[in-house]
């Protein structure tokens, strides 16, 4: 069985050793990048079964490069975790239609729960 994979963009250095780290002990296989303009190559020779993006980039905006996957027939149904401590639980906005957001700063039980739950959902069918 191979290790499911998550793609992670951050640029801040320090957030993406720390998440990486959590992610690899538990047993995913993690890219990190810095850069928005790096996003979509990443995810077409990747191919990540989920995206963890930090909402505020230095050369663009995450949830704008969520719009674009969600847009996308080809990405659309990779589940895409905007992290920010630019919003808060009390906040109704689902930033660029992602699929969830965590909110900064966040302890690592926090990561692992949501990634979990995104990465491990079930597919649901319907029979008709």
């Amino acid at each position: 069985m191979t290790n499911k994979r998550i793609l992670i963009l951050d640029d801040n250095e320090a957030i993406l050793e720390v998440v990486t780290e959590a992610l690899q002990y538990e047993n995913f296989e993690i890219l990190a990048i810095t850069f928005g303009c790096q996003l979509l190559p990443a995810v077409n020779d990747f191919s990540p079964e989920l995206i963890l993006l930090d909402y505020r980039l230095a050369d663009t905006n995450g949830g704008d490069l969520c719009l674009k996957l969600k847009r996308d027939p080809a990405y659309c149904h990779i589940p895409v975790i905007i992290f920010s401590a630019y919003f808060t639980p009390y906040d109704r906005c689902r930033p660029g239609d992602c699929d969830d957001t965590l909110y900064k700063p966040f302890n690592l039980d926090e990561l692992l729960n949501i990634v979990h739950l995104h990465i491990e959902r079930p597919l649901v069918t319907v029979n008709f």
